[in-house]
């Protein structure tokens, strides 16, 4: 099964909770109103989303003379793609992503921490992964998974206080079971939101470091790369990130124990990087 039909069945299993749970909302009439929301959330990624998440972290174009520039064109005509725009964040914290709805319309993004602790090559593997991103179009199924998840928190949230406060239902007995089911989708919501996201973004990590591994011309760049950007993320976790756009950086931004590792959006490091030394089995 290819990882865009499987992309497809994860996205589509994302609207249908969120529809689901607009049924426990409202009924019927909630049901459509989630239909209707969902699209309208999806097409608002698809035009949106690079402008929202750039103005989230507060990127700003990097000057035109920086070396990054000619390592961005010399990658693209590699790829025989079209050399992305590029953005930078304010950040000590290392770190880097993608966005844009297609080749035409790309962006990478680096972060002032990342400038400061890689080498060319190290440069060389992170931009190759991130312009891999942008040429199989995942920035554009990341940008969908995280609206519809983020939206699906926000449902979720207003059924646990519906839940609370009796349910939405007009008699005692529909007001109890309701109430119930409110409270089971608060509950199961958000954690199927999140193994959804988290099996859409895994799967995609590990194609755009085989593919961003040939683009560089080898894997030992992005490797390096990917081990100096994990401390110092987690030594300094970055200060805007949130959960919902975690998946879209190279390495998850935030920092956490166990349970924070085990819903990661991100494969273990370990794996990316043994799959990378044999990177040729998986382009």
């Amino acid at each position: 099964m290819s990882n865009h039909f499987k992309t497809t069945i994860l996205l589509t299993l994302l609207s249908v909770l969120f529809i689901f749970i607009g049924r426990a909302l409202g009924g019927q009439q909630g049901m459509v109103f989630a239909f209707l929301f969902a699209l309208a959330m999806n097409i608002g990624s698809y035009w949106f989303s690079d402008k929202i998440v750039l103005a989230l972290y507060r990127a700003k174009p990097l000057e035109e003379g920086h070396d990054i520039h000619s390592l961005v064109r010399e990658l693209a005509q590699r790829a025989k793609m079209p050399s992305p725009k590029v953005y930078w964040i304010n950040s000590y914290s290392p770190n880097a992503f993608a966005t844009g709805r297609n080749p035409t319309h790309g962006t990478v993004v680096v972060s002032e921490g990342l400038l400061r602790i890689l080498n060319t090559e190290e440069l060389k593997g992170v931009l190759a992964h991130e312009m891999s991103h942008i040429k199989n179009r995942d920035t554009l199924i990341s940008a969908i998974a995280a609206s519809i998840a983020s939206a699906l928190v926000m449902l979720a949230n207003m059924a646990k206080w519906a839940a609370i406060f009796g349910g939405m239902r007009r008699n005692n007995d529909e007001r109890q079971g309701g109430g119930l089911e409110l409270l089971a989708m608060a509950i199961v919501a958000p954690l199927a939101a999140t193994l959804i996201q988290m099996a859409i973004s895994r799967s995609r990590e590990f194609q755009a470091d085989a593919s961003g591994a040939q683009m560089a011309g080898g894997p030992y760049g992005l490797i390096s790369a990917l081990q100096k950007i994990a401390k110092g993320a987690q030594q300094m976790p970055m200060e805007h990130a949130t959960p919902a756009t975690s998946h879209l950086f190279i390495i998850n931004p935030l920092s956490g124990g166990t349970l924070l590792q085990l819903f990661s959006t991100h494969p273990a490091l370990e794996q990316r990087i043994e799959r990378l030394r044999n990177y040729r089995q998986y382009v």
